[in-house]
């Protein structure tokens, strides 16, 4: 068995991990890439969203590597993406691929059930090696998330962005390679204290709130690198969606670490008051709460065509009114240019830095 599956940002140093302990053959796909999108383009549906395309490109791309066996994730609900393994599987097998599908569906805080399933796919591991290659992908899927923190924190703020980019990936390299969970965080804390001792600029930085759609916020491949290009901007990006959050909310009950979730979606309240699927919710709590918290605007994001963020996107005037915040919507598919996303950014961020300052809030860091 050689088990492969989709990228979504760094998720795949996690899934390494969780791999090497249940004793498994594993082939991560290539980075993705222009044939990557190009691949999925071609063999998907045109109105499907961006994620798809990009997950079935990886699918390719792993198949013509060897791999035989396909683990993707479940869902359902409003959100197309609990149909994503069902469509890419028949497509696939019309495309004359011989492998095996895996759904690990989100059980929703039945973490039993989780373990069940990561146990049947390993070589003969029992339920308690199974817990501990879930713990020791949990350990380095957080310390991915202290170094991605500390690039969102200090590009804005270094005087030589680049610097803050080397050591940002060089970070994620070490914790690849790192054996256990304290060398992991050893390995996040260095990274980002590499970053406190880089030359800073003594102005501070707008802050900026980015919410979406899940995979778009996390996948750069997705987004044009908009994390980065913000942070060249002089921009610091502040999210809610870590890979973490999902993970703790949905496949292990909120009871590993305190959960803002339910916190996002009474902020949401009166806005919208039901739930729409995928994170449309969330996007509208997360940005009645950043404007109370003092963000400088929001950035929604999102695949073209994803009803949950149509419905949030439609709401977000009315937010931007009542709780004094500029918003702004970029939606992504392959037909998308960089040159478009930049211009449209640096407009936002001239509008956003023009109003603070006549409001009287520029101050120095």
């Amino acid at each position: 068995m050689k088990v492969t599956y989709p990228h979504m940002g760094n998720m795949y140093i996690a899934l390494q991990a969780l791999m090497n302990g249940l004793q498994l053959e594993f082939i991560t796909p290539p980075p993705i890439s222009k044939r990557t999108l190009e691949l999925g383009v071609k063999y998907s549906p045109e109105f499907v969203c961006m994620p798809m395309k990009i997950n079935l490109g990886n699918f390719i791309e792993a198949l013509e590597m060897g791999a035989d066996t396909i683990v993707m994730g479940g869902g359902w609900g409003p959100c197309r993406f609990g149909y994503y393994a069902q469509i890419e599987k028949e497509i696939l097998q019309e495309l004359g691929y011989d492998f095996q599908m895996l759904v690990l569906e989100a059980p929703d805080s039945k973490l039993k059930i989780l373990l069940r399933q990561l146990q049947s796919l390993g070589q003969n591991v029992s339920l308690w090696q199974a817990l501990k290659s879930i713990k020791f992908a949990w350990d380095k899927l957080n310390a991915v998330e202290q170094v991605e923190k500390g690039l969102e924190y200090f590009l804005p703020r270094a005087v030589h962005p680049d610097q803050v980019e080397r050591i940002y990936q060089q970070g994620l390299e070490e914790i690849i390679a790192a054996r256990n969970a304290d060398q992991s965080f050893k390995m996040a804390r260095q990274a980002v204290q590499s970053m406190q001792k880089l030359e800073l600029k003594s102005q501070a930085p707008l802050k900026i709130g980015l919410v979406g759609e899940i995979y778009t916020v996390l996948e750069p491949a997705a987004n044009y690198e908009i994390i980065k290009m913000l942070g060249r901007l002089g921009v610091e990006v502040k999210r809610t969606i870590y890979m973490s959050d999902w993970v703790n909310d949905h496949l292990l009950g909120g009871h590993v670490k305190p959960s803002v979730r339910s916190q996002l979606i009474a902020s949401a309240r009166p806005y919208l008051n039901y739930w729409v699927g995928g994170h449309g919710q969330e996007t509208v709590g997360t940005t009645v709460a950043m404007a109370r918290q003092g963000c400088d605007g929001i950035i929604q994001i999102g695949p073209l065509t994803c009803m949950p963020e149509i419905v949030a996107q439609t709401i977000l005037p009315l937010v931007s009114e009542k709780e004094g915040i500029p918003c702004m919507t970029l939606w992504f598919d392959e037909l998308t240019g960089t040159a478009g996303i930049q211009t449209r950014l640096e407009a936002f961020i001239d509008m956003v830095s023009r109003r603070k300052y006549t409001a009287g809030y520029v101050k120095e860091a």
